[in-house]
């Protein structure tokens, strides 16, 4: 059962990833970290901020790693915490990436700027059991080239062939030779099987709401297709209803809901 107060952590180590957002590895100060499944989120704590729930991006030696873009004061805080000092953790809570049925289907992964980072596990995943899937697809976009997140794993494993990486951006640079333009734009070069593919979906509403549109319109079935929604989770165990969906609380039902279920809700303005 997840912790209910926060559990302090130690920052062992902190990258950088573009100009507003950081992975931290974190390890407890006591005890072995929470076991977690790919797409869960924790709650993390800056000290004397505040509390944010944000996705796991993946796991270290004895640790846990999660990429924070600095948008608001505590996001902002967590990112400035340099190695050696203490976040809060509790977690990990929610209901994540379905990989298991996904056995024996071409997989797209579809991710939207810092939308990558609660599919960076996922992908990690898929590569290292290769053998259960036939094609597996990323399928990434962002605002700029600079903004594309973890861009050095993002050529290995184009190299390494496991995975069949696209790439687009918005605003392309002088430098940039891939893609210009929304990721939906890419989905019919992919050459699918509908009836055989599962899709995971991350990134701005919008986005996963047009591109789970097209992927329906090219056969694919709407039970296979994952979306990771955000509301604003403050309890993180389905308590003080902040993070509702119509029937549905995202801590507890979510974040990771197919799009049979997600579309009448998003379907609803202002819902």
């Amino acid at each position: 059962m997840p912790a209910e107060v926060p559990v302090p952590y130690l920052v062992r180590g902190r990258r950088r990833e573009t100009p507003d957002t950081v992975t931290l590895d974190l390890a407890p100060l006591t005890g072995p970290p929470a076991g977690f499944t790919p797409g869960q989120f924790n709650m993390l704590y800056a000290f004397g901020v505040g509390e944010v729930p944000v996705s796991v991006s993946g796991r270290s030696d004895g640790g846990v790693l999660h990429t924070i873009r600095a948008v608001g004061a505590v996001t902002s805080a967590l990112c400035g915490t340099g190695e050696g000092g203490t976040v809060g953790v509790r977690g990990p809570f929610g209901r994540g990436w379905d990989l298991d049925g996904a056995t024996g289907h071409d997989v797209v992964v579809v991710a939207g700027g810092v939308g990558l980072a609660p599919l960076r596990h996922a992908v990690l995943r898929l590569a290292a059991d290769r053998s259960r899937y036939e094609r597996v697809v990323l399928v990434v976009g962002a605002r700029s080239d600079a903004a594309l997140l973890f861009r050095d794993e993002l050529e290995s494993w184009r190299r390494a062939a496991a995975l069949d990486v696209h790439l687009t951006v918005d605003h392309a640079g002088p430098a940039w030779r891939e893609h210009v333009g929304v990721v939906t734009e890419l989905l019919p070069a992919l050459r699918l099987d509908p009836a055989r593919t599962t899709a995971l979906l991350c990134g701005p509403e919008v986005m996963m709401r047009l591109t789970a549109l097209a992927l329906a319109g090219m056969g694919v079935p709407a039970h296979r297709v994952q979306l990771s929604l955000e509301r604003n989770m403050k309890c993180a165990v389905a308590r003080c209803g902040h993070c509702q969906l119509a029937p549905v609380l995202l801590c507890r039902d979510g974040p990771v809901l197919t799009w049979d279920h997600a579309e009448p809700l998003l379907a609803v303005r202002q819902l």
